[in-house]
């Protein structure tokens, strides 16, 4: 449900960077309901910009990944898991400064929504649940699913993103949000 909510995220931040395009590429198209869906899921309206919308998906993203990762170092069996955690949180506390600087140095300047989605709320209440090889295996599952969400949203901005700064930030980010969709495989 959450990669649902990630990746219809992506596809609004497309849609609406398109809408900006004075070129003849055709838009990515979404119903009113579902785009009005994905801007509540997000915690952004309509009349917020691409470069927002793209913010503050990154904003939850990251605090998604700092969130689970926290109740990973804890609660994790592996060492394995244990050890990929603590490098989440460092990663990730990076990547949100990172981030929030790009946003700021952009014109005009904004600042990403410091909030995760419901969907994203509900799946860290989900893992606290677990203990043991079960939280291992679903805190896995959810680092696999969120930095496959995260990476394509970054590569739909770094492709069409409408704020030069945050459209750098998301092309410099690929390559290592990739690294750790991979490493999250091999958990």
């Amino acid at each position: 449900m959450r990669h649902n909510a990630l990746m219809a995220a992506s596809l609004a931040v497309l849609s609406l960077t398109a809408c900006n395009k004075k070129d003849t590429e055709p838009a990515t198209e979404m119903t009113s309901t579902s785009a009005a869906d994905v801007m509540n899921e997000t915690g952004t309206t309509s009349a917020e910009s691409p470069a927002q919308v793209f913010a503050n998906i990154a904003a939850a993203s990251d605090m998604f990944e700092i969130e689970t990762s926290k109740l990973a170092a804890e609660k994790g069996q592996s060492a394995k898991v244990k050890t990929f955690a603590e490098q989440m949180v460092k990663a990730h506390t990076a990547s949100t400064k990172k981030l929030t600087a790009a946003a700021a140095a952009g014109t005009p300047p904004i600042t990403p929504a410091p909030r995760m989605t419901a969907a994203q709320d509900a799946q860290l209440a989900d893992l606290r649940s677990k203990t043991g090889a079960q939280f291992d295996e679903a805190y896995a599952k959810a680092q696999v699913s969120a930095h496959q969400a995260a990476l394509d949203t970054l590569k739909g901005y770094a492709a069409g993103g409408d704020q030069a700064s945050l459209k750098t930030f998301a092309t410099e980010l690929v390559p290592t949000v990739t690294a750790h969709l991979n490493m999250a495989k091999a958990l």
